[in-house]
């Protein structure tokens, strides 16, 4: 496994070792003891599966409690995946990093506790997977806006047209009215 980090150091990127033959290939997606050498926590408590249409674009959510780290991957097209640190004594508060992952690229990104998540798709159809760190609490979750000026995320949009949101995600709330971690 590679582990690099982005331009929030607390969110990684981890390239996975891919092993191909002409059957296709074979690759560890997750191992609690090279987590564990990187100092990353490995007690997932679930895995989510999306799927999204080219356009649609998912977030920013967080869980203001029983936050969530996040281990995501796709399995199927091509995503722009964000994350926006959202803890007001981290140096990077207010900042995000983004990445392209693909299921061709096999690509992962690690997003700590404490940051707002999203993705939009480029591809025609995309699928993502992750694996949470604590469990999904309604009562918990928010929603950062998604094109809030104060946080800039130069999202790649299609033809520049408006990605399809849902009503709760068109909802977000800016940076400066959001609740926050300490």
């Amino acid at each position: 496994m590679n582990i690099q980090k982005t331009a929030i150091p607390d969110v990684l990127i981890i390239e996975p070792k891919v092993f191909t033959d002409e059957r296709g290939f074979f690759m560890e997606t997750f191992q609690a003891r090279k987590f564990a050498e990187y100092g990353l926590p490995y007690d997932f408590v679930q895995d989510n599966h999306s799927g999204s249409n080219r356009g649609t674009l998912r977030g920013l959510h967080y869980q203001i409690q029983q936050a969530q780290g996040k281990l995501v991957r796709v399995v199927a097209g091509e995503v722009f995946d964000v994350a926006v640190d959202l803890r007001k004594s981290s140096p990077t508060f207010g900042q995000w990093a983004g990445i392209q992952l693909s299921a061709a690229s096999k690509t992962q990104l690690w997003i700590p506790a404490g940051f707002a998540h999203g993705f939009y798709v480029i591809s025609e159809w995309a699928e993502a997977i992750y694996k949470v760190t604590d469990f999904y609490a309604s009562e918990w979750e928010r929603t950062l806006l998604w094109n809030d000026p104060e946080i800039g995320i130069e999202w790649p949009l299609l033809d520049g047209i408006p990605p399809i949101l849902s009503a709760k995600d068109a909802q977000g709330k800016p940076l400066r009215d959001a609740e926050l971690f300490d």
